[in-house]
């Protein structure tokens, strides 16, 4: 039972941070959501998804499951991005001017630390179902 309560505590101390975080970068760019319509919404759906992943994740260490929370948060984080960066490529309407932003070389970043951290998560899971099967002694 005490494991159990350390690792909630542990969990709603890491959520209290995070959500800090993200109120302080929401201050910063709510000045940014008059050139980007929508970015205060898109940033708030992925804290509440990721966060819900890293809350599932944490709740369930100790387990095969909580490897595999890891990867679904990995794999959400690389979806997430391509479809809200419209695969590396923001176009905006300011007045009569068309902008242009190419951010490929970010989205390359992030689908390559995702893919880093599904990997990691799968080599985790591979390391937990070895350390559980006992072979037996010749």
């Amino acid at each position: 039972m005490r494991k159990y309560l350390f690792r909630i505590a542990k969990t709603a101390i890491k959520v209290v941070v995070i959500v800090v975080i993200y109120m302080l970068c929401s201050q910063i760019l709510g000045q940014a959501s008059v050139f980007i319509p929508g970015l205060q919404g898109i940033i708030t759906t992925f804290m509440i998804v990721y966060v819900a992943l890293m809350v599932v994740s944490d709740l369930t260490s100790g387990s095969i499951i909580q490897h595999f929370f890891n990867g679904a948060r990995s794999l959400f984080v690389i979806a997430y991005f391509i479809f809200s960066l419209n695969s590396g490529i923001l176009e905006y309407t300011l007045g009569n001017m068309n902008l242009m932003i190419d951010v490929r070389l970010f989205l390359v970043l992030v689908m390559l630390f995702g893919l880093l951290g599904l990997a990691k998560s799968i080599i985790q899971a591979i390391s937990f179902v070895t350390e559980k099967i006992e072979l037996p002694i010749i």
